[in-house]
């Protein structure tokens, strides 16, 4: 494609070179330019882009764009500088793309929990009804039933848009998304109008990056402001802060509050939950496919986003009744006949093991065994209080590593154990003996619930990222355990 015609929706100013030069590709990544690309410097939260331009030339970059001055050693390359090269990016890459989000229905979902499983609902809900599906999303992005591998929660704008295309070309007619804070605040969703916005909640995350919780809230902020209808939760007061800020067409949700789509007689079993609500002026019962308040909460999202977009009300009772998300209270070693239950659950905020717990407590027959931990080199006040949580409400506790990153697991654990008043806790710093001793304590009646990873299947180390399935892990701990009787 001409140079002229990717930029022509973009700001610019060209610094050297000219405009009638044929693009083959597009890279922010100096290591991966071939001969013919544009190469976009980008600052990145560890690396500046600017400082790989010329080894972006020697690779075979026609063309560097920029926004501040930069030296070329070679002078025929063009040069285009803009404000923004992030915004740019995007701009350029939707172009290249031939703008693919805007062939599709976009449905993006916000909040610091409940992104996955309500984008799983969603897609589920939407395929009942008949509808060619792409998601893109933290466990993994889907092209229909072709599941691709994910990186991050939400790819950089260069990749989103080529998944986009790939969605078009295998006739996908929706695609919903989560959409992260660092997205947002990194324009990596940059131009997209998003038919459904729904917010699920807010609570404390992420604040190695954004620093303030105000600045969190801005980041989750703009999808609404580029949202057709937004669909927002209530009970959270950054929601109701939500619909007096956004000038766009908004429906609420909740289960406390008076809202649109507010659900009443609600019932949470160890499988499943259920609860009333009133749709199109008639009374509907709502079956869950998955346990706990908070995902009555997800399912609210997802019916409104449903609604908004004219699915049938049954298309919506069968999408929700048969979801399956990988990972999200997800029950491992049911092959064995245990006379306990073992969990895994990716719950790595705080928020997010209350809410696990609190569920897993409202259907135990005997006591609850956690095994957590936290992430290295990222918000350390949710250390603490994620102790305090877990050994609230756990009968036992084992605080373990978890992706500790470049930070000594030790380190980590000693911070979660400060905000620990209670004496029912262990420190087994090897994450893997630590599963292992909370299946050996386990009696009739007992739930194990290993929070923080969920679907991951990795553990990321100072010295890098090691294979680590926690499915794998506990299988291979019963299959032992079985040779011992």
């Amino acid at each position: 494609m001409i140079l002229q015609k990717l930029l022509e929706k973009s700001n610019y100013t060209i610094i050297q070179g000219n405009l009638n030069v044929d693009i083959n590709g597009i890279s922010y990544d100096s290591r991966r330019i071939k001969s013919g690309d544009i190469f976009f410097c980008i600052r990145g939260l560890k690396n500046e882009g600017h400082k790989y331009a010329n080894e972006a030339v020697k690779k075979g970059a026609k063309v560097i764009v920029c926004e501040e001055d930069i030296q070329l050693e070679n002078k025929e390359i063009t040069i285009v500088k803009v404000e923004e090269t992030r915004k740019a990016l995007a701009i350029v890459s939707a172009t290249f793309y031939n703008n693919p989000h805007k062939k599709m229905k976009m449905i993006g979902v916000t909040g610091t929990n409940g992104k996955t499983t309500t984008t799983f609902m969603i897609k589920s809900i939407l395929e009942k009804e008949g509808h060619k599906v792409g998601l893109v999303g933290t466990i993994s992005n889907h092209i229909g039933n072709i599941i691709v591998p994910s990186e991050r929660t939400t790819p950089e704008s260069l990749e989103l848009y080529k998944l986009f295309h790939e969605m078009v070309e295998k006739k996908c007619e929706y695609c919903v998304m989560e959409v992260s804070s660092h997205s947002l605040a990194l324009d990596r969703v940059y131009g997209i109008n998003f038919d459904v916005g729904i917010f699920t909640n807010l609570t404390r995350d992420h604040l190695d990056f954004h620093k303030t919780f105000e600045n969190y809230y801005e980041a989750k902020l703009k999808l609404f402001k580029e949202s057709g209808i937004s669909i927002v939760n209530v009970d959270d007061n950054y929601g109701k802060r939500i619909i007096d800020e956004i000038s766009g067409e908004s429906l609420s949700y909740s289960v406390k509050s008076e809202s649109d789509y507010k659900a009443f007689n609600e019932k949470c079993e160890s499988e499943f939950s259920t609860y009333d609500i009133n749709l199109k002026g008639k009374k509907e019962t709502i079956k869950v496919g998955l346990p706990g308040e908070f995902n009555i909460y997800n399912s609210l999202g997802a019916i409104g986003a449903s609604l908004a977009l004219n699915v049938s009300i049954e298309s919506i009772k069968k999408g929700i009744k048969d979801v399956v998300v990988t990972g999200r209270c997800e029950k491992v070693g049911k092959e064995y006949k245990l006379p306990y239950t073992i969990i895994i659950d990716y719950a790595h905020t705080p928020d997010g093991l209350d809410n696990i717990l609190t569920t897993v407590n409202g259907f135990k027959k005997n006591r609850l065994i956690s095994v957590f931990g936290c992430g290295g080199d990222r918000d350390k006040v949710k250390r603490p209080q994620m102790g305090k949580i877990g050994t609230e409400l756990s009968e036992i506790s084992i605080i373990t590593s978890d992706n500790p990153r470049t930070e000594e697991p030790i380190r980590i654990i000693d911070d979660i154990i400060k905000g620990i008043n209670k004496n029912n806790y262990e420190v087994i710093e090897n994450r893997k003996e630590a599963i292992k001793r909370a299946i050996d304590l386990a009696q009739a009646g007992d739930v194990i619930v290993i929070a923080g990873k969920g679907h991951e299947t990795y553990q990321e180390l100072k010295s890098g990222k090691i294979h680590f399935d926690e499915r794998e892990i506990v299988d291979k701990i019963l299959k032992e355990k079985e040779k011992e009787y």
